[in-house]
C-alpha cells in the first residue's frame, strides 16, 4: 500500500525528523491561505505546490511548481487542478489531481564544489541478502535508479542487523562517507537511526527521503538537515496491526480493478496485453504469462484466484479481466489440488453463460481456451467438452502448451 507525500511528512514528522511546514487544499480558492500559512515566520518567500498522486515524474510533468506570492500558488492550484498529470509512471490517460500539498520553501545550501547539498536515503529490504538494508548517495533530488544504473559506486547499501537493526556508529559512518561535517554529522546519522526504526516499526516496504538536504544559514541561524520530500509504502499483510496507516489508503489512487478484486479475495494486476489470464497460484500464473509470450501473445494481467476459488469469485475474475477494453482473449489455466477441476469447470460454464456485457448481451464474445489438470480433471473436461454448445467461443487444451498456442492463435 502506498501513501501520499503529506502523508509521508506526518509520518516523518511524528518520528521526530524535521520537515518544512505545511498543508493539503483540494480548491484551487484555498491555496492563497495555504501559502500565506506556509511561509508565515519563514526567512523567504518561497513555497512549493506538489500535485498528490501515487506517481513519480511530477516535477518534469509540471506538478510541482515553485512559487513566490499567494496569486503565483493560486495559478499553480489552478493548473494540477484542472489537468491531468501524465508522466512515464502514469497510464496514458493520465492521473486526476484531487490533492496538492503546499509547503514552505528552503533555501539549500551549496556544495563546495558545485551543486546542492542534496541526499538520497532510504530503506528497503534486500531479498537477495532477506535483510533489510539502508541505502544512501551523495546523489540526491534525482531518480535514483539512475544513478545506481550510471554510477552504482556512488551508492552506499548498509545491511541492518535483523535484531539490533542500525547501530549509532553505522549510522556517523554514513554521514561521513556523505560528507556531512560538523553538527551536520549527527543530525544525519539520527535522521538515518529514525528512519531505520519506523520502517522496522511499520512493517514498510519502502522508507525513502529525496532530497534529504541541508538548508542554507539565514537570518543568524545555522543551517540543518531535514527531509523535503517522501514517500513510504508498507506491507499489506502487516496492516492489522496499523489502524492509523489502514486509515491513510487512498482508494481513490488505486486502479478500480484491482481494488475490485482485493474485495473477493483475488490477486489481479493490470498488464498491457490482450490475452487475460485466469490461474489458481502465483508461481503458475507467472509460467501462464511467460508461456503466452513465448508463444507470440502478451498477457493483460496477472490474476491468481486462490487455491479454493468458488463460482462466485470465478465469476467475478471474469468480470475484472473483460473491464479491461484491451483484452481479446482469455486463458484458463487451473491446477486441480485443494480445487477440484470439476468444480472449476462448472463455475468456468455457469460464468460463461451467465457474463453480461456492456451492450446487454449474455455470454462471452472473446476465445477462450481452458487447460485443467489435477484433481477430478477427467470429469473436469467431461464438463467442459458437454458445454461445447452452450459456450461456443471455448475451447478446451491438454497441456499448458497447446493452451498457450490455441489462445495466442485465435486472438490473432
Amino acid at each position: 500500500m502506498k501513501i501520499h507525500e503529506y502523508q509521508a511528512r506526518e509520518l516523518l514528522t511524528q518520528a521526530g525528523i524535521p520537515v518544512p511546514a505545511g498543508q493539503t487544499i483540494e480548491s484551487i480558492e484555498a491555496a492563497a491561505s495555504a501559502y500565506k500559512a506556509a511561509v508565515a515566520g519563514a526567512a523567504t518567500s518561497l513555497a512549493v505546490v506538489k500535485a498528490q498522486v501515487h506517481a513519480g515524474g511530477r516535477g518534469k510533468a509540471g506538478f510541482v511548481k515553485l512559487v513566490n506570492s499567494p496569486a503565483e500558488a493560486e495559478a499553480a492550484a489552478r493548473f494540477m487542478l484542472t489537468n491531468r498529470m501524465i508522466s512515464p509512471q502514469t497510464p496514458p490517460e493520465g492521473l486526476e489531481v484531487k490533492k496538492l500539498l503546499i509547503a514552505a520553501g528552503v533555501d539549500i545550501a551549496e556544495r563546495k564544489g558545485g551543486g546542492r547539498e542534496e541526499f538520497y536515503l532510504a530503506v528497503t529490504t534486500d531479498r537477495r541478502t532477506r535483510r533489510n538494508v539502508l541505502i544512501a548517495s551523495r546523489e540526491g533530488g534525482v531518480e535514483i535508479e539512475q544513478v545506481a544504473h550510471d554510477r552504482p559506486d556512488a551508492i552506499i547499501k548498509t545491511p541492518l542487523h535483523p535484531l539490533t537493526g542500525l547501530q549509532e556508529f553505522q549510522a556517523r559512518q554514513i554521514a561521513f562517507k556523505l560528507g556531512f561535517t560538523g553538527k551536520h554529522v549527527n543530525q544525519a546519522a539520527d535522521i538515518m537511526m529514525k528512519l531505520t526504526k519506523l520502517y522496522a516499526q511499520k512493517d514498510c516496504t519502502l522508507a525513502e527521503i529525496n532530497p534529504l538536504v541541508v538548508t542554507a544559514d539565514a537570518a543568524g541561524q545555522p543551517g540543518r538537515v531535514m527531509a523535503i520530500d517522501a514517500k513510504f509504502s508498507f506491507d499489506e499483510n502487516g496492516l492489522f496491526r496499523h489502524k492509523d496507516i489502514q486509515g491513510m489508503e487512498d482508494p481513490m489512487e488505486e486502479n478500480p480493478a484491482e481494488a475490485r478484486a482485493h474485495t473477493f479475495g483475488l490477486t489481479y494486476i493490470a498488464l498491457d496485453g490482450s490475452i487475460g489470464c485466469l490461474v489458481n497460484g502465483a508461481g503458475l500464473a507467472m509460467a501462464t504469462m511467460d508461456i503466452i509470450k513465448l508463444h507470440g501473445g502478451e498477457p493483460a494481467n496477472f490474476l491468481d484466484v486462490g487455491g479454493g476459488a468458488t463460482e462466485e469469485a470465478v465469476t467475478e475474475a471474469f468480470g475484472i479481466i473483460l473491464s479491461d477494453a484491451h483484452v481479446k482473449g482469455i486463458m484458463v489455466n487451473i491446477f486441480g489440488g485443494i480445487m477440484r477441476c470439476d468444480v472449476i469447470a462448472q463455475g468456468i460454464i455457469n460464468a460463461a453463460t451467465k457474463f453480461k456485457n456492456k451492450d446487454g448481451s449474455i455470454g462471452f464474445k472473446v476465445p477462450l481456451v481452458v487447460r485443467l489438470e489435477g484433481t477430478n480433471v477427467d470429469a473436469g473436461r467431461k464438463l467442459l467438452a458437454d458445454a461445447q454448445s452452450k459456450v461456443p467461443t471455448m475451447q478446451a487444451a491438454t497441456d499448458l502448451t497447446d493452451g498457450a498456442k490455441k489462445i495466442c492463435a485465435a486472438v490473432k
